[in-house]
């Protein structure tokens, strides 16, 4: 697994709309200002691919246009990062254009960049992965960066500014607070607060004790589940399966699966159904453990637990919930691919190995 350089200030970083054309429009017009200005108050700067900007509509159908903004990221040398405007749900629609390319893969390899985003990202992401690159599930531009407080969410932005540093060892640690999502993203909305709650559960053991080892992979449960059936888009399970983008079983063995749900916080009997189709992969015979990431707004908290116990047969296998990764707010960094320790007795989550190169 081949890893990226840390950022330093001075730094360029590519912003990207890998999904949703959504930061190209008028109403989001204040929210791409508020990221471009924290870009630059993190010392970087910031460079807007060409297509990122062009809307809803246009990126909707014109998912080549999409992919040529993340080549021309890996093509540009001086671009040191790349962050995804937001998620969406037709990212996979630009793997023809990106894993049929030669010249991109080479690129890719011969210089890795750090990569960073969540939800849709998924697809990505395991793009990435299939190529031998490490990236993070972590803040994108719109959700993060452009968070409309006064300031970024303190704890996102300690998890930001890990981009800028190499550890050696380094712990994920449970926030002290959690956030409900914003009803109102509108101009007015710009410097009120968040409503915030204090993490009363923190991690939480579903089963297992001990401690558990494993490289990191997974990803947004709703992406798994459209990239193995055709829930969402008729050609999506054809076209990664093509590429072979769901990791083989054989690529599962001895990993922590990482997983959470989306912003449409399914209802538990649409999450047992997706959780159904990942347990008939068979990847929860082989992994060494998993870690969940809080639900948004907390919604179905304790119905998903019932369902991970009522699906996850196999009671040897180790459960960490309530991790503060994916749609709930705030977020941490979880690496593919870089060797992780979760010890469940002191509810503790130690990567075991610098994410970056």
């Amino acid at each position: 697994m081949k890893k990226s350089k840390p950022l330093v200030k001075g730094d360029k970083i590519a912003v990207i709309s890998m999904s949703s054309g959504m930061l190209g429009e008028d109403f989001a017009k204040h929210e791409l200002d508020l990221g471009l200005k924290r870009i630059k108050e993190f010392g970087l700067v910031p460079v807007v691919m060409p297509s990122a900007l062009r809307g809803i509509e246009y990126l909707k159908n014109h998912p080549e246009s999409r992919a040529q903004d993340l080549k021309d990221a890996f093509y540009d040398t001086s671009i040191k990062g790349i962050i995804c405007a937001i998620g969406g749900d037709d990212t996979y629609r630009t793997l023809p254009y990106l894993l049929d390319d030669n010249d991109f893969i080479k690129a890719v390899h011969n210089n890795p960049k750090l990569f960073t985003g969540f939800s849709d990202t998924t697809i990505n992401h395991l793009m990435f992965y299939k190529l031998g690159i490490g990236t993070f599930y972590g803040p994108n531009f719109l959700c993060d960066l452009a968070e409309l407080d006064k300031e970024m969410l303190p704890y996102t932005r300690k998890t930001f500014l890990k981009y800028f540093e190499s550890h050696k060892e380094d712990c994920i640690e449970s926030s002290n607070v959690w956030y409900e999502e914003r009803t109102d993203f509108s101009k007015d909305a710009v410097g009120t607060s968040r409503v915030e709650h204090l993490e009363e559960r923190g991690y939480e053991v579903l089963q297992g004790k001990g401690k558990f080892n494993g490289r990191l992979l997974g990803g947004c449960l709703e992406s798994l589940y459209d990239i193995l059936t055709n829930t969402r888009y008729d050609d999506e399970k054809a076209i990664c399966e093509k590429y072979g983008l769901f990791p083989t079983l054989n690529e599962w063995k001895n990993k922590i699966l990482f997983i959470e749900t989306c912003e449409e916080k399914p209802k538990p009997e649409i999450f047992e159904k997706e959780l159904i189709a990942l347990k008939d992969t068979g990847i929860f015979d082989v992994i060494n453990g998993i870690i969940v990431g809080k639900p948004q707004d907390e919604q179905y908290y304790e119905e998903y637990k019932e369902i991970y116990y009522k699906i996850i047969e196999n009671k040897d296998l180790p459960i960490m919930y309530n991790v503060n990764f994916g749609h709930a707010q705030p977020r941490c960094i979880i690496p593919y691919g870089i060797e992780a320790e979760v010890d469940l007795d002191i509810k503790v989550i130690t990567l075991k190995e610098s994410i970056f190169a």
